[in-house]
């Protein structure tokens, strides 16, 4: 019997994943829980087992391919299924995957050339859209002008009333991209328009919907001996999909957040000495991140109207201190959560964080790592920055941007003196938390930082 893999849902709130690799190939035999590929998330590659057992009858996602959460990946047959058996559970797959309630409209034929344009694709109908990895070169017709760069190929038309099948989010972004539909042609899973469809298709310019009564411009012509300073100035290095993710929430959080920025000085000379009279004796080495942390969490003690994050329901007031901890690897920056840190002694939170660091640039963290946390630390003191302000990570309604600790001049007790300073600079949304409720956060945080006995008690 043949058996649909779908793309697995490894992080909650993710509409697609991306196959980092297969650890399979086709005609191998697969038993349950044995690991089938690895899948890249928008944080982290997470391995993926097998949930039942079989022969890999075809990989339908190709290594560094991305697809929506849900959708066919691979097949598992038995003995006697054949290429005929695989594709029909694969377009019994793609009807099964439409928009429930209604099935998709069918496409209309794109008009002749010599008709002048009399409609659009209305931007709220829901039309197709597509999702392609690779562009492929279209041959220059006789005396067609001939471009610097090589052109799409322009998929043949579909035939007229001929049924789309068509994902959602590629849905939703041909509606954004005002992408006519009519004459693409999907390169998903029986011809099911994608999203690499429609970001081809809006990147190469092809199938972009003409004004009314404006009839298409037509391609300038470019000397064929015409450099190209694109090709010569640089290398494309194609995004991967935690590259894209990261690109994607960030830009969303910047455009739908409304952040603030609060910066406060803490003087660390205590903490410096205390940490290393602890480090002398610990097992565990302490790190001033470490102190961070559990300051961080000291804080919302003193002051727990803070640990909120806005939803549309209503405010999350938050019963436990759990703190994302951003780090960076090769693949981009990832956030493990730190549970409960307030119930954590400092050792515990140390070893904890170690041990989420070490996973991350391993990349086998895993989803319950991954999801959560009401706040995050974002540190580039080790690398000698002195301030500077993160972006927060939604819904989380803030994230503490730690600078590098620094000797500087300071007036105590009407005295010049040198101290070294660590600036810290709070983001905040503006949504869950106003400014004075965060001014007495920081100030909190500050006390907590600057006298780090207390944190050990």
């Amino acid at each position: 019997m043949v058996s649909i893999v779908r793309m697995p849902s490894v992080l909650a709130g993710s509409e697609e994943a991306a196959i980092a690799n297969w650890l399979v190939s086709p005609g191998d035999t697969i038993a349950v829980g044995e690991p089938l590929a690895e899948i890249e998330t928008e944080k982290a590659i997470v391995e993926y087992n097998a949930e039942e057992s079989g022969v890999v009858g075809r990989l339908v996602l190709a290594a560094g391919a991305s697809g929506e959460i849900g959708a066919p990946i691979a097949v598992l047959i038995a003995d006697g299924d054949s290429e005929a058996d695989i594709d029909a559970a694969l377009g019994g797959a793609v009807e099964a995957d439409g928009p429930a309630g209604a099935p998709d409209a069918p496409v209309p034929a794109p008009a002749p050339e010599s008709a002048v344009a009399t409609d659009t694709a209305d931007p709220e109908s829901g039309a197709p859209v597509i999702e392609a990895d690779s562009v492929t070169d279209a041959p220059a017709a006789a005396g067609a002008p001939v471009t610097s760069e090589p052109t799409a190929t322009a998929p043949a038309p579909r035939p007229a009333g001929e049924r789309a099948f068509i994902s959602p989010i590629a849905r939703k972004l041909a509606r954004e991209s005002g992408i006519d539909l009519a004459s693409l042609t999907g390169t998903g899973p029986s011809g099911r328009i994608v999203r690499r469809d429609i970001e081809a298709a809006r990147d190469s310019g092809a199938g972009a919907s003409a004004p009314v009564g404006t009839p298409a411009a037509q391609p300038v012509a470019v000397p064929a001996s015409a450099p190209s300073s694109a090709n010569d100035s640089y290398d494309l290095v194609p995004h991967t999909g935690m590259r894209k993710a990261i690109a994607r929430r960030l830009t969303e959080s910047k455009a739908t957040v409304p952040h603030f920025y609060l910066t406060a000085e803490c003087r660390v000379d205590e903490l410096l000495a205390l940490r290393a009279r602890v480090n002398e004796t610990s097992p565990v080495k302490i790190s001033v991140n470490d102190f961070v942390v559990k300051a961080v969490a000291a804080a919302f003690a003193d002051v727990p109207e803070a640990n909120v994050t806005w939803s549309d329901e209503g405010m999350r007031q938050h019963r436990t201190v759990d703190i994302s901890v951003a780090v960076a690897t090769d693949g981009g920056l990832v956030t493990p959560v730190v549970r409960d840190v307030a119930g954590s002694s400092l050792s515990q939170v140390s070893a904890e964080i170690s041990a989420l660091v070490q996973k991350a640039r391993d990349k086998r963290l895993k989803q319950d790592e991954l999801e959560g946390g009401s706040f995050s630390v974002s540190n580039l003191g080790m690398y000698g920055t002195v301030e500077f302000s993160a972006i927060l990570n939604p819904p989380q309604s803030g994230i503490l941007a730690v600078g590098a600790a620094k000797p500087q001049p300071v007036v105590i007790d009407g005295e010049l003196a040198v101290a070294t300073v660590m600036r810290c600079t709070l983001s905040v949304d503006h949504r869950a938390v106003d400014g004075a409720l965060a001014a007495q956060w920081l100030a909190a945080f500050t006390r907590r930082i600057e006298n780090p006995l207390g944190i050990l008690i």
